[in-house]
């Protein structure tokens, strides 16, 4: 890939905000935390009271790109088959012949939206970890392979938790980015209320190939990041770990730590967010921000934690103050 090839593909993310946008006000933060798991080839789980857009950001971003999209509306009822497809019996009119023809479910996309996921019971929330992890689905002894590039978007309300089945630390663990949606300021809640209660009608067009993503998740892998910057990242996630530790605070409020997958995260959404940023080297800023959508769901309070008010964010913020950057690095 020549230089001229890198900058006209790199100019295509620009475009692809821009056709969001249309849509999605505000909430730069949240549309930067999708893009880069995208980008990192990862998946991402959005967190927000009802009605701050999360369905809307994923079909805008789905519309955004020329890529296939389906959405499961995750409810108790649903079925692993609902979701992974199952096997039917044909028959072959020419020979008489029967045999059984795997029809593919809605998983078998480009981006797929897992709505709720948290609505379903464990036993369905299981069947997306192998297509998250391995990018394939196995079904009656035979593998699948998923479209590439294949991206997961799942949701979940932190309130009406009746109902509702968490999701594990094992499959919370396959999500690259957790990602929190805050309510909007006062200027864009105003311009939310503005667009969509008139007749304006905004059509979004496709930015970028799936051709395109691939090549851009390969470029990630090539943003150069420092040894120190490398050995401050172990540090952060090993300093999560009440047994190798020697922050108090980690000792007294934290029950499980991150384990090193947290820190294959880190390196490449701190990548990701370089390159979003138009930048080819990782710096110290990068890694800090995005500790918190890498960490939150990795790091497991304790009940003190929990009395106290100390969520996995303070423990980051915390354990930001403990571990000290090197000084060879520039934030």
């Amino acid at each position: 890939m020549t230089e001229q090839d890198i900058h006209q593909l790199l100019g295509k993310l620009p475009q692809l905000k821009q056709e969001i946008q249309k849509v999605i006000i505000g909430q730069e933060e949240v549309l930067d935390e999708v893009l880069i798991t995208l980008l990192a080839g990862g998946h991402g789980l959005l967190e927000g009271v009802p009605g701050l857009a999360k369905t809307l950001l994923v079909r805008t971003l789905s519309n955004a790109m020329d890529l296939s999209f389906r959405r499961i509306q995750f409810t108790p009822d649903l079925m692993p088959t609902d979701i992974l497809g199952t096997e039917v019996l044909e028959e072959d009119h020419a020979t008489g012949k029967r045999f059984f023809k795997f029809n593919e479910g809605p998983i078998f996309a480009n981006i797929v939206l897992a709505d709720e996921i948290n609505r379903t019971p464990p036993k369905t929330q299981a069947a997306l970890l192998e297509a998250m992890q391995e990018y394939e689905v196995t079904y009656a002894g035979t593998t699948y392979t998923l479209p590439k590039p294949f991206f997961l978007l799942a949701t979940q309300n932190p309130i009406e938790q009746a109902g509702t089945y968490p999701l594990p630390e094992a499959q919370l663990d396959r999500f690259l980015l957790y990602i929190k949606i805050k309510y909007p300021t006062e200027l864009e809640e105003l311009n939310i209320l503005t667009s969509t209660t008139g007749t304006r009608q905004v059509q979004v067009y496709p930015a970028i190939s799936g051709e395109e993503i691939l090549q851009l998740r390969q470029l990630v892998r090539e943003v150069s990041i420092s040894d120190d910057l490398l050995t401050y990242v172990n540090q952060l996630v090993r300093a999560t770990r009440p047994d190798t530790t020697s922050s108090e605070h980690i000792k007294s409020y934290v029950r499980w730590g991150a384990g090193p997958r947290a820190g294959q995260a880190l390196i490449l959404t701190s990548k990701a967010r370089a390159l979003l940023q138009g930048r080819f080297a990782v710096t110290a800023a990068d890694v800090q921000t995005m500790a918190f959508p890498v960490l939150r769901h990795r790091i497991l309070v304790n009940f003190t934690a929990e009395a106290e008010r100390i969520t996995p964010d303070k423990v980051v913020e915390e354990l930001q103050q403990h571990i000290k950057l090197p000084k060879a690095v520039l934030v």
